[in-house]
This record gives structure tokens, sequence and C-alpha cells, in this order.
């Protein structure tokens, strides 16, 4: 049996413009786009609200943070799940690429263990029986400075929806982590480290580097054509990363830590993604470039929550501000990261997309969600 719904007297946030409209929905597509502020009978009167697509999360450490709230407490994976994909709704993320890393250290005091494949698991269980109230995809995050990337990637497979592996590489003294006085911070205030076993630490990683990234990396750009997956590189800095990166096929630049690294990337024709909480707290956290300055300098094409999943909308809508453009600020969290990711069924409104949708007014110069649907389908 067909199942209809009118959305009716909001402002559509279309791919280029704003416009006051209705939308009909059919069987969770979008099947018409009516203009003009009358509310049909039976329709759902929106009061003027915007209505846009869906948010599509490309790189969230959420899921992470639910099932190790604090350092050392492994929380019931299946709760941890259920109440990250409820967090996400609530926030107006109808798609979500969840972050995993894949490459583990298993000893010494900076060690980190293998998790991904067992979690990865225990999410796609929970899709199967509809358990979930949005779109799930994985995102292994393949660390090459590591001991174990090539064997735990050997673990997935085209079943198992990766839809995008990132480059990782965390080595002290580069990309992310040039000045090492952030990941001492860092480590220390995690890990509980003191100065020597700090000192150690940095020793093992660039040990660890020099004897495994160049494999790491080859096997990386090969398991991520075998998954059928989209391949991003991460905390590029410099013109010659940038080039590798062209090189391996990328087309997606996670959090390049400079403006020459982002301009390459333009150069290249590879997308670039930047935190919402440093476009939010005004600059990075590591002491890189800020995702404002891209933005002024027409540098940035994608925004990810990273750590703050109620810092995507908010970051899309400051976007719509500085560029006065609203559309333009929502298509950085809706249809440039959909097509990045090789989604072509949403992230816009447009006849025959997927209805997932979000519906929220500007209240204090912040959005506040009113609404969220996916397929449809009310979910917050």
């Amino acid at each position: 049996m067909t199942q209809e719904m009118i959305l009716a007297n909001a402002t559509l946030v279309l791919p280029q413009e704003t416009l006051s409209g209705s939308l009909t929905l059919k069987d969770g597509v979008i099947a018409e786009i009516t203009p003009g502020a009358a509310v049909p009978a039976g329709a759902i009167d929106c009061g003027g609200d915007y209505l846009a697509p869906g948010l599509v999360e490309l790189h969230t450490d959420n899921l992470e943070r639910h099932i190790e709230p604090r350092p050392g407490v492994d929380w019931p994976h299946a709760a941890a799940i259920l109440a990250h994909d409820a967090e996400l709704a609530s926030c107006g993320i109808t798609t979500v690429f969840d972050a995993m890393r894949v490459g583990s250290i298993p000893r010494g005091k900076g060690r980190y263990t293998k998790y991904a494949r067992e979690l990865s698991r225990e999410l796609l269980a929970l899709r199967e029986r509809d358990a979930l109230k949005i779109s799930h995809f994985l995102h292994l995050r393949a660390e090459v400075c590591s001991e174990t990337l090539a064997e735990e990637l050997a673990e997935f497979g085209p079943e198992d929806r990766v839809g995008l592996v990132s480059l990782m590489d965390h080595t002290p003294g580069q990309r992310q982590f040039r000045d090492i006085s952030k990941l001492e911070q860092y480590v220390k205030s995690k890990r509980g480290m003191s100065d020597q076993e700090f000192v150690d630490h940095v020793a093992h990683l660039k040990a660890l580097r020099d004897q495994y990234g160049d494999h790491h990396e080859a096997v990386t750009v090969s398991e991520a054509a075998r998954f059928g997956a989209v391949l991003a590189s991460h905390d590029d800095t410099t013109t010659e990363q940038v080039a590798v990166s062209a090189e391996h096929g990328i087309r997606l630049a996670e959090f390049p830590t400079t403006v020459e690294a982002a301009e390459a990337c333009r150069a290249h024709d590879i997308k670039v993604m930047m935190g919402a909480p440093n476009l939010i707290r005004g600059g990075s956290h590591s002491g890189n470039v800020a995702a404002a300055e891209l933005a002024d300098l027409d540098l940035l094409d994608i925004v990810s929550s990273d750590y703050v999943p109620a810092a995507l909308l908010l970051a899309a809508v400051k976007l719509g501000g500085m560029w006065d453009d609203m559309a333009r600020g929502m298509a950085t969290v809706t249809r440039t990261p959909a097509l990045a990711a090789g989604l072509t069924d949403r992230g816009e409104i447009a006849p025959g997309k997927r209805a997932d949708l979000i519906q929220f007014r500007m209240t204090e110069g912040a959005p506040a969600l009113r609404a969220v649907w996916a397929r449809g389908a009310r979910v917050s």
C-alpha cells in the first residue's frame, strides 16, 4: 500500500537556492516539489521552518566514544551502537560512515588493540534486524603506523558495507602532530605517561613507521579497491603529500593541516573536508589551519562533525551565514559528502531522492531541530 505524506509551508533548502514550498513523499522517496506556502488538507504544516536534506556524516569518532566512554571502560556494544544511532538521529544525521580504527599496537604503554572487525559485525547484525534509525556504512581508518594493519584489513570484504577507507599516519613530527608538544599533551593526559614513557612511545612509533609504513600504505590502497570503497587521505600537510594522494586515486582529503595542502587538493580535484568543531571553535585544537580560513579562501567543500555530532548542523548554518548562502552552507553536509562517498540517491531535495529530511528553525542564532525523517519515517 502506497504511503504518502505532505510537508507543507516550509523553506525548502534546494541544491542551489531556498524557496517556500511543500514536499510530497511517497514510499520513502521525494515524489513532488510544489512552490508556495499553501497547506493542503491533511498536510503537516512546517510553519515556515527550514526543510533540508538529512545530514551525511563521513568521519565521526562518536561510536568509539560510546563503546569506551572512559579509558579502559568497555561498554556493552549493542547498547553503545543503539545509543550512538539514536544520538545521530537526534542531531539530524541520517547517513553515517562509522569510523573504526584498523591497525593496532598490541604492546607497550601506548598500546591500542584490535576491535573493528567484531564491532562491525555487531553493527551490521543490528542493521539486518532493522534495529537502527538511520543508514550506516563503515569507515575504516587505516593506521599505517601500526603492526597489524594488513591482517586487520584482510578480515573485511565487499559484503561489509565499507564505504570509506582513510589512510592515517600519526607518526610524531609530521601531519597532524608536526608539533610534538600537542601529541605529548594528548597522550600523557589520555594514557598517563611519564616523560620517559612518552619519549619511548615516540621512538616506538617512528620505528613502526620505518618498518611497516610503506607496505601498509600500499596494502590500504589495494584493499580499498577490493572493498569497492572510496579512498581518502588524512592530515595532508604539504604539496608533495597531496601529490602522492592524487597518485593513489584519492578524491577526498580529510582535515588537511595547511593552506598549502588545501590549495594543492583543489589543483588535483580533491574535495577538502574539515571538522565542524574547528569551524565553531575558531581554530584547530592541534594548532593546524582553521576551517574558517579555508572557507574564506573558497577551499572548503565538506564538513564533518568529527567528535561532536551536534556540531554538524550548526557548522553548516554558520557557513551559510559566512557565505550569505544557506543552500551552499547546507550542501557541505548533505549533497557534497554524499556524492564524494559515491551515494547518488540522497543528499538533496529532488524528486526520486530518498526522503531523508530535517526540519529546523533558527533560535538565538542557532538551528533548533524540530523533526528528522529517514526514508519518510519520523526518527526524531
